[in-house]
């Protein structure tokens, strides 16, 4: 078809032509930006400022980590050679014989780590509560910690916060383990199988007390529950055996309480029975946050995002006014 003969309203609505309206907007953007370069100045200096008051009000935190590695199991040769023939009688007595199921005891070890119980139990051990929930400052000549007066007067060791019930001046474990929680890291490498357990705390010193005392108290919590376990699962044996006068079966009980006996020694003879450390938590030397550059730029870019949206909207305001 030839364009020739096409109506001219037609040409126009198929190629609408276009004009300079979008220039003319352009440059009366960048003609309003320019007007009001002085307020923007101002207002990104204020927020350029006051984020560097901001960045400079923040405590360093520091940062300790420990790299583990979980404990190889000698004794489950002997469990696992007898868990497809006595599976059944063993699970009869709570014995677990290594058959493939139930939890990986590392996985359970960090699990059990991140419980309310045994975060309470490892806060109250050691009582560290006012390193927890009541620390301003660390005084990096003497190595102490600076207490908030507001929550805790450290010379009478007195809680003197004011809140409104249920809650008390003393923080409950429900408050603790939310703290806790925050300041605690345990993280396991899918391919390596490798756990690292990381603290954060205003003192350096502090993280890497923590990160020590984590490693030991959950290594004695998981060997004191196989303990407990396995001597439980003998007591049952026993009773069993005075039950049956049949020699074989007897002879399968006392196979299964000599692989209890194993579990006991190999706990009672080894510390790390659950983690080996391959690297130890150190004191750490630089601050691992905040990120002072970082809070100073962020905050200057979004007070000059402000500054020209507030530009802007009053000339816009204005021009529809």
């Amino acid at each position: 078809m030839n364009n020739q003969n096409i109506p001219q309203e037609f040409k126009d609505a198929r190629f609408p032509q276009t004009t300079s309206e979008d220039e003319i907007d352009l440059r009366e953007l960048f003609k309003v930006i320019w007007q009001g370069k002085w307020l923007i100045i101002a207002i990104t200096a204020v927020f350029a400022i006051g984020s560097v008051i901001f960045a400079l009000s923040q405590p360093n935190v520091y940062k300790s980590e420990a790299l583990l590695a979980p404990a190889s199991e000698e004794q489950s040769g002997g469990l696992s050679a007898l868990a497809g023939q006595f599976g059944g009688l063993a699970s009869m007595a709570g014995i677990n014989l290594g058959g493939g199921g139930g939890v990986d005891k590392t996985q359970m070890a960090i699990e059990v780590m991140k419980s309310r119980q045994f975060a309470s139990q490892f806060i109250q051990n050691h009582n560290i509560l006012p390193d927890l929930m009541a620390a301003e400052k660390w005084n990096m000549g003497d190595n102490t910690i600076t207490y908030d007066s507001e929550i805790y007067d450290a010379s009478a060791n007195k809680w003197v916060r004011e809140v409104k019930a249920p809650f008390k001046p003393k923080p409950s474990m429900q408050e603790a383990y939310k703290e806790f929680s925050k300041a605690i890291s345990v993280n396991s490498a899918k391919d390596t199988g490798m756990v690292t357990i990381s603290v954060e705390h205003l003192s350096p010193s502090v993280a890497q007390q923590w990160v020590a005392w984590l490693i030991q108290d959950i290594n004695k919590v998981m060997k004191e529950r196989d303990v407990a376990e396995a001597n439980r699962s003998s007591e049952f044996l026993n009773k069993q055996i005075a039950l049956t006068n049949v020699a074989d079966i007897r002879s399968i009980l006392y196979k299964l309480i000599e692989e209890q006996a194993k579990t006991i020694m190999f706990a009672e003879v080894r510390d790390e029975y659950v983690f080996k450390t391959i690297d130890p938590a150190l004191v750490p030397e630089e601050k691992a946050k905040p990120k002072r550059a970082l809070i100073f730029v962020l905050g200057t870019m979004l007070g000059g995002m402000l500054a020209v949206m507030i530009v802007l909207i009053r000339h816009f305001v204005r021009k529809e006014g």
